[in-house]
Formats: C-alpha cells, sequence, structure tokens
C-alpha cells in the first residue's frame, strides 16, 4: 500500500478533467505493483505543448497522448512524470465514439503503467500492458477499446 503519495495536476488546457478519478486510477495501480512511495506528476496539455515536449525530449515531430518519464526509482519508492493531451483525447473520442473523459483516463492508465516498467514494444509485452489496462479501466467502468483491436494507446 502506498502510504506516501503525492500525485499533482499541472492542468494548462481548456477542458475539464476530473482530477479525483485520474488520482484515484493512478493510487490504485501504484499500490498493485507494490510502491511504498509515489511521487507523480501529470500535466495536463494541449497538442501544441505536448508536439513541442514530444520534439524536444524524443525527437518525435508529432502530437501524441501521453509522454511518461521515470525521475527516479529506488526500490518501492518512484518519481515520474505524465504529460497527456485533453486534444488528443478529444479528437480520438470523437473518432472511435467514445467520451473524452475515458480516453484521457486510457491515457493516464497507460503511461502510469509505464511508470511502473511495463511497456509495449513487442507483441507480448504489449498484450500484457493492454491487459493491465482493461483491469484498472473496468474498475472504473471504462471499456478498453485497444484491448479487441490489439492497436497502441
Amino acid at each position: 500500500m502506498v502510504s506516501n503519495l503525492k500525485i499533482e495536476f499541472a492542468d494548462q488546457q481548456s477542458h475539464p478533467i476530473d482530477e479525483d478519478q485520474l488520482r484515484t486510477v493512478v493510487t490504485e495501480i501504484l499500490n498493485h505493483y507494490h510502491y511504498t512511495t509515489a511521487e507523480i506528476s501529470i500535466a495536463i496539455v494541449d497538442d501544441p505543448t505536448i508536439r513541442r515536449l514530444n520534439k524536444q525530449y524524443l525527437d518525435h515531430d508529432y502530437e501524441t497522448d501521453v509522454i511518461s518519464f521515470v525521475l527516479d526509482e529506488e526500490g518501492r519508492s518512484l518519481t515520474g512524470q505524465l504529460i497527456v493531451s485533453t486534444d488528443t483525447a478529444n479528437r480520438v473520442a470523437g473518432e472511435v465514439g467514445g467520451s473524452p473523459a475515458d480516453e484521457l483516463m486510457l491515457y493516464v492508465v497507460h503511461g502510469t503503467l509505464h511508470l511502473v516498467g511495463e511497456d509495449d514494444t513487442d507483441a507480448i509485452s504489449r498484450q500484457q500492458m493492454r491487459k493491465q489496462e482493461a483491469l484498472f479501466l473496468a474498475a472504473h467502468g471504462v471499456e478498453h477499446r485497444w484491448l479487441a483491436e490489439g492497436g497502441t494507446a
């Protein structure tokens, strides 16, 4: 159980978000992976901002849904950062017929799973990550649209 947890939000965009719901799902993931101490910052940004950061830090010149950075990890202690685009969540939700809030939750779950060591670099690890995403999304009544498609979030 995470006994020392700090989750901070930096909301730099104009779309409404449910910080409490996102904080809850991040906490559930950290507990599931047995972290005892964690400090997670979540920046909620627009597409131009995430594109600039994606280019600056990863040399990818395009918008993306979520970027995650492990800043420090020692034993069961984790410091990390998520950068999530609500513009992308809103656009994709419109394309797939889902809600922007559910899409944003998928991005936060996906990014947090990266922070705790999950990856999606090959078919086997991607399948495992999708199962973990589905587990945490289902706990909040969110259907995982990617699981059946085998796509990447």
